[in-house]
């Protein structure tokens, strides 16, 4: 039987040796940012000349006239702002330079959702979770699904659900993303365990239930992409043309359906327009080859950017990118929790880190506040991993208690998005690295990547 079978695989993946804890780092030193504009998220406001202690990677305290400890480590903040680390939930990386990207573009914590590797799921996440590595804070989801064709652990039956459920909490996977051939036998077993095991359903369209609708009243937490909203919600999973626009007079009833089940959702406009912009257009895919950013992309990226095909597509998609441009807005103003996701870097043009800034861009653009904006990648991520990891350390806003991970830079976020793009410092895992100690993170990178492809 396939589930005897799936039986073995978990005992097998129990006895791997990449459980076993990383050697922990030294002991973090208290450091004071000192005379800081502080942008907390909390709510949209600004708390000038505020000193902020972190000590042992959380924040201990917040105060205009704080008494600081003599071990302290003071950082100058004097005229410049700080803000929450950002987060970029729905990320495919794979290894520790992709890591240390995103920690230079203020990126402190990751989803990775699907097809990780055993070592990255077990070693690195764990190395970078207890500070040992240079990255971000990492959860993984378990991608499963009912057909071999994408890839994902396959699972047919409830019994074969429920046994993915325990090998993904085994292995410290922190959600299970749902794909779109499951049945609605094993949507409903993996739910149901999910529930059972603290280990929550996310992810995508599964065709065979019929409607985005009923995969959110079964438990799905969130929803991995807008155009999910295309796909099983505004029209049927089988009648999707692939190009046609649903009408806008259609996007209140989605807002509403939503909100009714107190759903997470991507707002991942960066990774649908990146799609459609080079639908059909090949000079667009070469054009990405001449964009700085390629110096940090590794030759395994580009040999899988050269072969994805989306240049010799037919048809326009970007009537669909402007339709997703107006619904996320509307689910952002009619209070739905947008969150930030990039799908970085899978789709040629979706260079890591640099896509998260350019959602916000794109957010903005569609007609958001820079504050809901900010939000996606602050607040709002710390609220989804708060319901869907209970009891784990808060981030997402500034606050005692919550995790320190801090971004410094020139300007107020919330007057203009770009500035968190080249941030003078990052704070994540109780270690402050300034734009120089950024800097030499990357120089080695893209030394290793320019001498495999000379």
């Amino acid at each position: 039987m396939r589930c005897s079978s799936l039986w073995r695989a978990l005992a097998l993946m129990l006895s791997l040796p990449f459980a076993v804890t990383a050697q922990a780092a030294e002991a973090p030193t208290r450091i004071a940012f000192i005379g800081a504009n502080l942008v907390p998220m909390d709510r949209e406001r600004v708390l000038r000349d505020q000193t902020v202690l972190a000590e042992n990677g959380r924040i201990a305290a917040i105060g205009p006239k704080l008494a600081i400890p003599a071990d302290a480590r003071r950082i100058d903040a004097r005229g410049l702002w700080l803000s929450p680390g950002l987060a970029d939930l729905h990320t495919h990386v794979q290894t520790r330079d992709d890591l240390a990207i995103y920690l230079s573009y203020g990126v402190t914590t990751v989803l990775h959702m699907g097809e990780a590797s055993n070592a990255f799921a077990g070693r690195t996440r764990i190395a970078a979770n207890e500070g040992t590595i240079p990255a971000p804070y990492i959860y993984t989801a378990l991608a499963v699904d009912g057909s071999p064709r994408y890839g994902h652990l396959l699972v047919t039956t409830p019994e074969e659900a429920r046994a993915a459920v325990l090998l993904a909490r085994a292995n410290g996977y922190a959600f299970i993303k749902v794909y779109n051939n499951l049945s609605p036998e094993s949507f409903a077993a993996l739910a149901a365990a999910g529930r059972e095991l603290s280990v929550p359903v996310i992810g995508h369209t599964v065709n065979a239930m019929g409607g985005l609708d009923r995969q959110l009243a079964a438990g799905q937490l969130f929803v991995a992409h807008a155009e999910e909203f295309i796909y099983s919600h505004f029209f049927a999973p089988d009648a999707d043309s692939g190009q046609r626009v649903p009408p806008d007079s259609a996007i209140p009833g989605a807002v509403a359906m939503a909100k009714r089940y107190g759903a997470f959702v991507a707002a991942d406009l960066v990774t649908y327009g990146t799609i459609a912009e080079q639908w059909g257009r090949r000079e667009i895919g070469q054009s990405y080859l001449a964009r700085p950013e390629m110096r940090l992309l590794s030759p395994r990226y580009r040999l899988d950017w050269s072969g994805a095909g989306y240049g010799s597509r037919e048809g326009d998609l970007m009537p669909r990118a402007a339709f997703l441009g107006r619904l996320v807005k509307a689910l952002a103003d009619g209070g739905v929790p947008l969150v930030a996701g990039t799908d970085a870097p899978t789709i040629p043009g979706l260079f890591i880190g640099d896509s998260l800034h350019r959602n916000l861009a794109l957010l903005e653009a569609a007609g958001l506040t820079r504050y809901q904006a900010l939000a996606t990648a602050t607040r709002n991520a710390g609220a989804f991993l708060a319901r869907g990891r209970p009891g784990e350390p808060p981030f997402g806003t500034i606050a005692p208690g919550a995790r320190a991970d801090l971004i410094l830079t020139r300007a107020n976020p919330l007057d203009d998005l770009a500035t968190l793009r080249a941030p003078l410092g990052v704070m994540t895992q109780g270690t402050w690295r300034d734009r120089a100690a950024l800097d030499a993170l990357l120089a080695p990178v893209a030394d290793r990547y320019a001498a495999a492809v000379r």
